[in-house]
């Protein structure tokens, strides 16, 4: 198999939203915030061409669903879909992914499976060959989202989703469209139910940890629902993949799309071998 990090559109959002309770005397040595405050994120996306045979697209950034006015608001850079640029480098077209992973359903890591905006025009679905695969828990909160997330999901992408006959929900660690080639577990902290793909060596670590700055343990983002059960989750989590020497894949990171976990004499985590972008790793 071969691993693509693709780059979807980018965001600039409020740095001191990004982190939560850390003070920005802290954050802004890790990232500059403009004078804004706001911060660049990646919505980065992770392909694997030759998955068992398959094109498997794990997230679909943000992309380009949103109205000028919702652009500006959630601090959207770029106007048309850059997913479809970055797969068009990497040999493909949407219509040649076999499978979309998702690890929540927040539009931030969704709106790109949806055709970017044009006005008067419904919402359309990307990727007609693909199976749509999602966490069955986090589908269950989709459907009912508490108010303190009910803006961070799409109203129209469920309704899409459920029509298309192609959705897949899953509730254990392998999906019946990807068989063993893909483990997945699953976070409570940022959104009941997310899921977390592991293949090929690399974990997708979506928005448990959004970048390398997240791999401290304290660090936490103010979007996140419930603070202290997502620090015991990522102990967890950060101590299975350094055990198992698996590489962090970041969505959110500007700079670093792939690193390996490491922990200092003091028990503090951090990142080693960082590379900012993967184009056709091959693996096992």
């Amino acid at each position: 198999m071969e691993l693509w990090s693709l780059i979807g559109n980018s965001q600039q959002l409020d740095g001191g939203a990004m982190f939560g309770n850390a003070p920005k005397a802290l954050w802004s040595r890790w990232i500059e915030p403009d004078a804004h405050n706001r911060i660049p994120l990646a919505c980065r996306c992770l392909l694997v061409k030759d998955l068992d045979g398959r094109n498997v697209l794990f997230e679909a950034g943000i992309g380009a669903f949103f109205e000028p006015a919702l652009r500006e608001r959630y601090g959207v850079v770029e106007g048309n879909h850059v997913l479809l640029d970055s797969l068009a480098a990497a040999g493909l077209t949407h219509e040649d992914i076999d499978a979309v992973v998702l690890s929540h359903l927040h539009f931030d890591h969704a709106g790109g499976l949806l055709a970017a905006w044009e006005e008067g025009a419904p919402a359309r679905l990307l990727f007609p060959k693909a199976t749509y695969v999602i966490g069955a828990e986090h589908w269950r909160r989709a459907q009912q989202p508490h108010p303190r997330d009910r803006a961070s999901f799409i109203p129209e992408l469920q309704t899409l989703l459920a029509d298309s006959g192609r959705l897949e929900l899953v509730e254990g660690e392998h999906s019946r469209t990807l068989g063993d080639a893909v483990r997945f577990s699953y976070s409570d902290g940022h959104t009941p139910g997310l899921m977390l793909s592991e293949v090929g060596g690399v974990v997708f670590c979506a928005d448990l940890i959004p970048g390398r700055s997240w791999v401290h343990l304290p660090i936490t983002m103010g979007y996140d629902r419930w603070p202290e059960k997502l620090i015991d989750e990522k102990r967890i989590f950060l101590e299975d993949k350094l055990a198992r020497d698996v590489g962090l894949f970041f969505t959110h990171d500007h700079g670093c799309a792939l690193a390996r976990v490491v922990r200092d004499e003091r028990g503090r985590y951090g990142t080693v071998d960082e590379h900012v972008a993967l184009t056709g790793v091959h693996r096992p």
